[in-house]
């Protein structure tokens, strides 16, 4: 049998040009899953290569979600007003009765909306209760293969609980509650290392690679710390934690550890160029010079910070102390999408309602890089990723020209920030393979999917709604404890007050 052309050309379409804010025409020439070469219209390819017709298209780089949470997806739009702290509290309403099923459902359903949105690739926050699995972390995986994008995954650990973490906060339940919270209890620090250890042995997955996730500092001993930090020395594998998301998390951090939870990390050695901080709202200054000296990442997600009522993240600062920003959705249980498009406009938005200099203000440019070149350093992908350049992996998303978003086309870099919702996405490719094809996804029945969530939904409705009436009894306590610990000053718990945006 002749051997199959590896070719194709991509003809006739717009490349975007960050840099000049401007799209020209060019063709592209992908060999098996990766850019060959970029020419002008015409540019030469070996016969018998397959074309891809890219007229009235605008083509950007697949977009990265650099902080998301697989098992969120079937949670979407479960509850309205909760804080992290509230959110924490749910996580077994949010959580409970899922099988190995339910987990590689879930991951199936964001990535099919992460590629429908023009996202290619996710950092992806995985929680498994009481302790990570191969099984499970291989069900969310195949999912990801399934559906046809790319994923680092990260177990998402702990070994304290959140009543745990949170100083004070276990006297305020009455002993009743402090009884039924035990089946909060998550398993040892060694046996969830263990756990993960067994999954980094010997991973078979190609587009998806495994990373750390020690879910909040403080919810982890610190031998538990170090035992992350030394097993993603030993696989070369990143390590990705929710450090100073919300207010409580600072004073918490302050109270147990006398500093900011990233000097305290910083201190234990987690924080390398492979660490990237997810969500980074209560940083302060020299917490930032740390992160940007050590060539950390810091997953911005404006629309989790607004919706959970954690404030408005200084990217400025961050982008000035050198930090690798990138751009995350958060999980669908506490941002409600998983649209990068929708997260790159509110980054842009939330900086510009932070003072009056515009000088100031995150640039449409920037909001761009960090959804795409900043989300790729953040994975550990950037010389594969996030550009559409020779020798980088054919992650393309083709816009629709002629949808209304893009009439008239102005400013390419302007109008994907401020234009685009996802709705002109025609196609999307993913290393050289058409996964959305004029707005259908190719390798997902989504009819047969709304079908499994809902059977998953009835044969979990019973423990949920056991698990929904004790939340609403510890949301009582914890919505009024916690609010009153982040109503006092911060410079109350530390000298030397914090920022000055909060």
């Amino acid at each position: 049998m002749p051997k199959k052309n590896p070719y194709t050309v991509v003809r006739g379409g717009k490349l975007l040009d960050i840099d000049r804010h401007q799209a020209a025409p060019a063709d592209i020439l992908v060999k098996g899953d990766t850019i060959s070469e970029i020419g002008r219209p015409g540019l030469a390819a070996p016969e018998g290569s397959a074309t891809i017709d890219a007229r009235n298209r605008l083509m950007h780089p697949g977009l990265i979600n650099a902080h998301t949470h697989g098992p969120g997806n079937l949670s979407k739009g479960l509850h309205d007003r909760w804080s992290l702290e509230l959110l924490l509290t749910a996580s077994q309403w949010n959580g409970i009765g899922r099988t190995l099923d339910d987990k590689y459902l879930s991951a199936k359903i964001g990535a099919a909306e992460m590629l429908l949105k023009g996202c290619t690739a996710a950092y992806d926050l995985a929680a498994e209760f009481p302790v990570p699995s191969v099984e499970g972390l291989s069900a969310m995986a195949k999912a990801y293969e399934e559906v046809g994008m790319r994923c680092v995954l990260a177990p998402m650990v702990a070994d304290l609980t959140f009543f745990e973490a949170i100083p004070g906060l276990m006297e305020r339940l009455s002993p009743g509650l402090q009884k039924e919270i035990e089946s909060f209890r998550l398993a040892p620090w060694k046996a969830t290392t263990k756990q993960m250890k067994k999954a980094l042995q010997k991973w078979p997955f190609e587009k998806v690679h495994l990373a750390l996730a020690p879910t909040i500092p403080h919810h982890c001993s610190d031998a538990f710390l170090i035992s992350c930090r030394d097993l993603a020395k030993e696989y070369d594998v990143g390590i990705h934690s929710h450090v100073a998301e919300s207010k409580v998390q600072v004073i918490a951090g302050f109270q147990r550890y006398g500093t900011t939870l990233a000097a305290h990390m910083d201190e234990l050695g987690l924080v390398t160029d492979r660490f990237t901080v997810a969500h980074g709202v209560w940083l302060d200054d020299d917490d930032m010079k740390r992160l940007g000296d050590r060539g950390a990442s810091v997953a911005h997600n404006p629309g989790s910070n607004m919706r959970l009522g954690n404030g408005l993240a200084d990217v400025r600062g961050m982008l000035n102390a050198r930090i690798n920003v990138a751009v995350g959705t958060d999980g669908a249980n506490c941002s409600d999408n998983q649209n990068v498009y929708e997260a790159m406009r509110l980054a842009s938005f939330a900086s510009k309602v932070q003072g009056p200099d515009h000088e100031q203000w995150v640039s449409t440019e920037e909001a761009l890089r960090a959804a795409t070149e900043g989300g790729a350093r953040a994975l550990g992908l950037s010389r594969q990723i996030g550009r559409i350049a020779p020798g980088y992996k054919a992650d393309i998303v083709f816009l629709d020209l002629h949808h209304v978003n893009w009439i008239p086309m102005n400013d390419p870099v302007n109008q994907i920030v401020h234009s685009e919702d996802g709705n002109a996405v025609h196609s999307v490719m993913v290393g050289g393979r058409m996964v959305v094809e004029d707005g259908r996804l190719l390798t997902v029945d989504l009819a047969r999917l709304a079908a499994e969530a809902a059977a998953s939904q009835a044969r979990r409705a019973k423990p949920m709604g056991d698990a929904r009436k004790l939340y609403q009894r510890l949301e009582k306590v914890v919505g009024t404890f916690c609010p009153g610990l982040a109503k006092a000053p911060l410079h109350i718990h530390r000298y030397g007050a914090s920022h000055h945006h909060h």
